[in-house]
């Protein structure tokens, strides 16, 4: 399974050259867009499984093991919108 930006490649070598051009193009202009937001690194699948195993079952001794349906929140009724 590719990562996004080598499916974007891949996608982009099917396209005649001017559209990829205006691909190119539009993808620019979403970076300049985007330029202060830091963008994370797309993680592998790998990574992803090393780092649930390493979470898992680690709920500390003090979480509530005693919760009901009762604790739970009750839907409001709301009217239509019609």
């Amino acid at each position: 399974m590719p990562t996004l930006p080598e499916a974007i490649y891949e996608h982009s070598l099917r396209l005649p050259e001017s559209a990829a051009r205006e691909a190119l193009a539009f993808i620019q202009q979403l970076e300049k867009r985007y330029h202060n937001e830091q963008v994370a690194p797309a993680r592998s699948s790998k990574e992803t499984e090393s780092f649930l195993a390493a979470v898992a079952g680690t709920l500390g001794n003090d979480f509530p093991d005693d919760i009901d349906n009762a604790d739970l929140g009750i839907d409001a009724p709301r009217e239509s919108l019609d």
